[in-house]
């Protein structure tokens, strides 16, 4: 089997913004190579004694995609229009981050496990003093007694938990979630936010994401950490379990009465800043009287672009939580 390979070259700090523009696309997978150094904490975390060698001046990223090619070559007319496809979607970003010299370029290589090789550096790692993300396939990891341990198996979905975003959303859930609060999950990527509601005692949460691969992962990684799982075709109140649903609840109004039929205390969100800012006034109808929005994936740049948004939409926010260059905000209705 063979691959083309779109390489986009971009700046370091517009790489989330090219992630999700290839997985609006499509793209199940994204690579991403540049010579920002790794912090004392991840070098840990993936067992590196040496530190690499790398420019740490130079701010170009290179973030690769795949596309599979059934017939084992590559067409010209398609890969153009599929380049052009990908500079559009980037380009989006170009008056909210610094998008670099922007290119895309393209090549094919041969067959390569590419979609699992990633899974070397992912390992199981500590959030607080008792909540483990530990990956399936992991069979070394540290469990002490007492410990809550989430076992993840991201496939193609955005998110393992180990972004310093979702350790955030994370930490806020563990202060607010209790056995009377139902959990609602906007962007849930591996599920891992609504399998951890679920385990610090909700009486259910309901996820939903834009991706049906996300959505089948999640529930693949609900019935793996031993959760009973909703499986109806149509949100619905289902005590008890975990559900996921796939549609947007930017554009669909029919998905989003669906999910309007429960009010919910914690509407959870670990998205970029720019979908942030538009869900914020939707997120309004799903809260109960009272109900908080915990909003993460805020670059701190992004911080008070975010707050101002969230008070112009009737918010006010009751609580922060910084992690290196990561904010999430808690946000209440006035």
């Amino acid at each position: 089997m063979r691959w083309t390979v779109y390489t986009v070259t971009t700046s370091v700090e517009a790489e989330d913004y090219v992630c999700a523009a290839l997985l609006s696309l499509g793209y199940e997978g994204v690579e991403i190579a540049d010579s920002v150094p790794l912090t004392k904490e991840e070098a840990e975390a993936q067992f590196i004694d040496i530190p690499l060698e790398c420019d740490e001046n130079d701010k170009t990223s290179h973030v690769r995609c795949y596309e599979e090619l059934p017939d084992g070559e590559a067409d010209e007319a398609e890969t153009a229009e599929n380049v052009q496809k990908i500079l559009e979607a980037i380009n989006e970003y170009s008056e909210v981050v610094n998008l670099g010299n922007l290119r895309v370029d393209t090549s094919v290589t041969e067959d390569l496990d590419w979609i699992n090789n990633w899974k070397q550096y992912f390992h199981s790692f500590r959030i607080g003093e008792d909540i483990v993300i530990k990956p399936t396939w992991e069979t070394d990891a540290e469990i002490r007694e007492g410990d809550m341990v989430i076992e993840i198996d991201p496939g193609t979905a955005f998110g393992t938990g180990s972004h310093e975003t979702t350790w955030l959303c994370i930490e806020g859930l563990r202060g607010l979630v209790t056995e009377e609060t139902p959990v609602l999950d906007i962007g849930c990527g591996s599920g891992i936010l609504s399998i951890v509601s679920k385990k610090l005692g909700a009486p259910y949460a309901v996820g939903v994401d834009i991706d049906p691969i996300a959505v089948a992962v999640s529930a693949d990684n609900a019935v793996q950490n031993g959760l009973s799982l909703d499986e109806g075709d149509e949100p619905r109140i289902a005590p008890g379990t975990v559900s996921f649903f796939a549609g947007d609840v930017l554009s669909d109004e029919t998905f989003c009465e669906a999910i309007t039929l429960e009010k919910y205390p914690i509407v959870v969100a670990n998205i970029l800043a720019d979908v942030i800012m538009p869900l914020a006034p939707v997120v309004k109808r799903f809260l109960r009287d009272g109900g908080v929005f915990l909003c993460s994936g805020i670059l701190n740049t992004r911080e008070e672009e975010v707050r101002a948004s969230l008070a112009k939409d009737g918010y006010e926010v009751i609580g922060v939580r910084r992690k290196n260059d990561w904010v999430s905000l808690l946000a209440q209705v006035r």
